[in-house]
């Protein structure tokens, strides 16, 4: 603790020097300087919050301590023992805090994402288990205030999906869905199944943060561009016109197709986008040694082949392999419910980054 409070003390004057900053009238008249600023100092505001609300609690414990050694008057010595009896759990509490706030934090956590959802193993069932799994997290982005936009599928006739893209926006969408990339295990009696026994499916999720140009910028040469006339359902216009958009990005030969937008333009501009998120996760792959390390320190947020959840049916039970978490409301988290799942992965993730930065 005593390396972070160091850390802190620093954090603290760059903190009041900020302040100082912003209320210049030079810096306020230069709108990209003050903005840049401002962002800078509400980062900040948390932890320093917690940080003089901790040296308060320190100040008040230690004068607890020093009358309770000093004095000789017993209702005195009485009130700083019940004081001390408040304020050590309290100290407590805001270490950990602390401790928490201070962690490295993930730069594409404010960032928008694009899901990727497939029935993978289980033919038609595991078709139809991907619609549910996007159903659950359509549910879930309406109960965040978050946007969910279907941009590209590839539905089955029974009614699920082979694959299926979706863009999701809001407030810090990648900071609570990272965690559900991986292989999700269905344990159900398909409708199908005359016998009635339980057969066993998987979909695999992939979650991509969204970045913008200035993020990740592909080169043009790198990427050729086909058009072609879409094919299944739309009517006269989508068979009329060469609006259907397939981009590929030549180095790791990514091949994306786009034809779900009424126009060509609409469907570059969705196929960009889902170029460039799987490009980047392409490349960040590949940096096996920072890859690795990166998933010794994180609650699974990467690898698509990882079985990390299983939904069993006739247990109303949902199991998330990595953290052992099992919790017998499969119906209601099916229904949106992830938050209870979501926080004890973001907790379990916590705990182990303390882990590995040790004290």
């Amino acid at each position: 603790m005593d390396k972070i409070l160091a850390q802190l003390d620093g954090l603290l004057d760059r903190y009041d020097e900020l302040q100082e900053l912003m209320s210049d009238p030079e810096v306020i008249q230069d709108t990209d300087r003050y903005l840049k600023l401002s962002k800078e100092e509400g980062s900040m505001r948390e932890v320093v919050a917690a940080y003089q609300k901790y040296k308060k609690t320190k100040a008040d414990l230690d004068e607890a301590e020093s009358v309770l050694r000093e004095s000789k008057d017993e209702d005195l010595e009485e009130l700083a023992k019940e004081e001390l009896a408040e304020l050590r759990p309290e100290l407590e509490d805001l270490e950990d805090q602390i401790k928490v706030l201070m962690l490295p934090k993930d730069p594409n956590d404010d960032k928008n994402i694009i899901m990727e959802i497939r029935g993978a193993a289980g033919g038609d069932e595991a078709s139809l288990f991907a619609a549910d799994l996007l159903s659950m997290y359509m549910k879930y982005a309406e109960r965040q205030g978050w946007k969910l936009e279907i941009i590209d599928e590839n539905p089955t006739e029974v009614g699920g999906y082979k694959e299926v893209a979706v863009m999701i926006t809001g407030d810090s969408v990648y900071s609570k869905l990272k965690y559900e990339s991986g292989a999700h295990r269905v344990q159900r009696v398909p409708v199908t199944e005359s016998a009635g026994r339980v057969h066993t499916s998987t979909a695999t999720v992939g979650v991509m943060p969204e970045y913008d140009e200035v993020d990740l910028k592909l080169d043009p040469k790198d990427i050729r561009t086909d058009v072609y006339r879409s094919s299944g359902a739309g009517g006269q216009h989508i068979n009329k016109t060469s609006s259907a958009v397939r981009m590929t990005h030549i180095p790791t030969n990514i091949v994306v197709t786009m034809q779900d937008q009424r126009s060509q333009q609409q469907n570059r501009v969705k196929a960009m986008q889902i170029l460039t998120a799987r490009v980047y996760d392409y490349y960040e792959s590949q940096n096996e040694s920072e890859y690795a390390e990166k998933r010794k320190t994180a609650v699974g947020t990467g690898d698509r082949s990882e079985r990390i959840r299983t939904y069993n049916y006739p247990q109303n039970r949902v199991t998330d392999h990595r953290i052992g978490l099992s919790l017998n409301k499969l119906d209601r988290i099916m229904n949106g419910d992830l938050g209870e799942i979501i926080d004890a992965l973001v907790v379990a993730d916590q705990a182990k980054k303390l882990e590995s930065i040790g004290e």
